[in-house]
């Protein structure tokens, strides 16, 4: 059974990073059916003491990064929304990402990537992103497609759970359709 990993690259109780992903992995979903697990990883799951060399000298790496690290390795295919906190990662994706390079620097384990972002404003997350899109094949990311929400409150109803704008959910579902036949195996 092939497992596509979702990963809301925030730890944030109220998340609309979280809620795109839920939405992608819905439309995943409708596209695999049965044929695949969705599961999807809370970075509160994985909090570990800020990475510090001589932490890791005095303590070694927590069991959470290898932890981590195994539910990327367990998956076909992973659909990442990045938070933007001033222009970059959030501190606790960063802090779980550190850790776990410290185990492998190829964290993503030549996995395909969807990658994502959002936020309230008009660029949508878009420094981030391109920061996570030209890191992630350093890491061992296959990245498949990205795609950025700009003014999420706008563009998505949180209530139904879908993308409003029609040519940005035109363009995520086709992004997604690729990311599926990557996964498969299917040339796309």
């Amino acid at each position: 059974m092939l497992r596509i990993l979702g990963l809301p690259a925030t730890n944030s109780a109220t998340s609309i990073n979280a809620a795109l992903i839920r939405h992608a992995m819905s439309v995943v979903q409708a596209e695999l059916g049965e044929n695949a697990a969705y599961p999807i990883l809370r970075l509160d799951d994985f909090e570990m003491p800020i990475y510090r060399p001589d932490r890791e000298e005095a303590h070694g790496v927590p069991d959470l990064a290898q932890r981590f690290l195994d539910e990327i390795g367990s998956s076909d295919g992973i659909i990442i929304s990045f938070a933007e906190h001033n222009g970059n990662y959030t501190s606790a994706f960063k802090n779980v990402f550190d850790w776990a390079s410290r185990i492998d620097q190829k964290v993503y384990q030549g996995k395909p990537l969807l990658l994502m972002s959002t936020s309230p404003g008009k660029r949508g997350g878009a420094g981030v992103l391109e920061i996570a899109a030209n890191g992630a094949p350093f890491f061992g990311g296959d990245v498949c497609g990205i795609i950025s929400l700009p003014s999420f409150g706008e563009t998505f109803d949180q209530d139904k759970g879908h993308i409003r704008d029609r040519v940005k959910s035109e363009e995520l579902s086709s992004l997604l359709t690729s990311f599926v036949k990557r996964v498969v195996g299917v040339d796309a």
